[in-house]
């Protein structure tokens, strides 16, 4: 049984949601978990999991693919 693995992890909402659309738009099921404390001025981390069987290609993708410079 696969089980989920964080691949990415940024303080900025949008770029958890392009990380997000990037790799369901390569079939890879994706999660976001908000781990940000909104009583602390949104302090934290928005991460992205996927299954354990997908861990290598998203982090491929999330490399060669997506770039927020």
């Amino acid at each position: 049984m696969a089980e989920w693995q964080k691949v990415y992890s940024t303080e900025i909402a949008y770029q958890a949601e392009i990380v997000k659309d990037v790799l369901e738009d390569a079939a890879i099921q994706v999660v976001i978990i908000n781990k940000q404390d909104s009583s602390y001025n949104n302090f934290g981390a928005h991460e992205i999991h996927v299954l354990s069987n997908d861990v290598i290609r998203a982090l491929q993708i999330i490399q060669n693919d997506i770039d927020f410079k």
